[in-house]
């Protein structure tokens, strides 16, 4: 539970502290976690009951397991995935996402379009087409969209009208340049042709708004990034085997032993460490998971050390040198963890956009001696 972070993190006091004290080092226990997610202050939970988009809800479930670790490390492109909603809000085919949430330190690896395609409209008469050509165009200038200068062709395809459902647009150019300055962003346009590339109106395809459609199909902007923050290793999928502990000598004359020393007896192995973010007041904002197995590593590292104990030559000599006393000073190995593994978040943001973020190095996946 959280109770074992905090207390790793904040008791270390060998006296027992006040209770201002223990509440300013809890306070300070979690300004440190914080740091661990790169965040300065926890997103506030969003003003109404929402719901993330599906897509993002499916990549979490894609990448990860329930507990958010990786589980398909190769999935992702970059370590932070961002949905922005449009915020213009209209049934006209005019976009537009806000990117301040976008830290400036994050890289745009690919940025997407996503957009539904509602049912075409029923008109009267012979249906004469059954596809037409969509066009999304960078607005450049907003009062001079018929000209030249006043839009830039970004991404165009051939749609079936026949049917619903996502069409996704790459506009990744576009968004490095309104991340590179925020002035330049003024938007979307989105035209629907026909064959010979003239405009159709009314168009007989729309995709839906903003405003006046379910929040499950609001106009989607989607960025793969990277924010420079890597671990020591890199993410693995899947869980090795839990280290079995070798069975311990039965002594000849049994005594009873304190706990602390029956627990230095133990072989170095793998414990749970359960961090739970109901627990420390984050549930508001984290979407998935509600918490999960951080694990830890304790126990000894007596000579001989065995390959159970999956020492590195260096600790194999270190434990011969203490056992022999060769040197002064000279500890035996210590048990920690020699592979981690990373774990996902999806959660809100400041803007109540939905994040799905990697952070690396955050379950011991084995232990050994070191």
């Amino acid at each position: 539970m959280l109770g074992t972070v905090l207390l790793l993190l904040a008791l270390a006091e060998p006296t027992c502290p006040s209770p201002a004290g223990v509440e300013s080092r809890r306070a300070e226990a979690l300004k440190r976690l914080l740091e661990v997610f790169g965040m300065e202050d926890p997103p506030p939970p969003p003003a109404h009951s929402k719901q993330p988009p599906q897509y993002m809800v499916d990549l979490f479930n894609t990448v990860a397991n329930a507990d958010g670790v990786t589980k398909n490390p190769d999935i992702l492109e970059g370590n932070t995935v961002r949905s922005v909603l449009d915020k213009t809000h209209s049934e006209k085919m005019r976009f537009l996402f806000v990117l301040s949430s976008v830290a400036k330190n994050e890289k745009i690896l690919t940025a997407e379009l996503h957009l539904f395609r509602l049912w075409p409209r029923v008109t009267d008469g012979p249906k004469r087409h059954h596809v037409c050509q969509v066009s999304v165009y960078q607005v450049l200038e907003k009062g001079q969209l018929d000209t030249p200068g006043g839009k830039k062709l970004l991404a165009v395809r051939l749609v079936s009208l026949q049917g619903s459902g996502w069409e996704v647009f790459a506009i990744t150019q576009a968004v490095r340049d309104w991340t590179e300055d925020e002035s330049t962003n003024q938007g979307l346009l989105v035209t629907v042709q026909g064959l010979g590339g003239s405009l159709l109106d009314p168009p007989p395809l729309q995709f839906a708004s903003g405003g006046d459609h379910h929040e499950s199909k609001k106009p989607m902007l989607v960025l793969f990034t990277d924010d420079g923050r890597r671990g020591a290793s890199a993410p693995t999928a899947g869980f090795p085997a839990p280290v079995l502990p070798a069975e311990l000598p039965v002594p000849r004359r049994p005594r009873p032993r304190s706990p602390r020393s029956l627990e230095q007896l133990q072989p170095c192995q793998r414990h749970p460490l359960s961090v739970d973010f109901e627990e420390i007041g984050w549930s508001g904002w984290i979407i998935s998971p509600r918490g999960y197995n951080a694990f830890h590593c304790r126990g000894s590292c007596p000579f001989p050390l065995g390959e159970n104990m999956r020492p590195t030559n260096h600790a194999t000599v270190q434990s011969i040198i203490n056992a022999l006393k060769l040197s002064e000073g000279v500890s035996s190995p210590c048990c920690v963890p020699d592979k981690l593994y990373s774990i996902n978040l999806l959660y809100f943001d400041d803007d109540e956009n939905v994040v799905l973020k990697q952070y690396d190095d955050m379950v011991a996946g084995s232990c050994g001696c070191h």
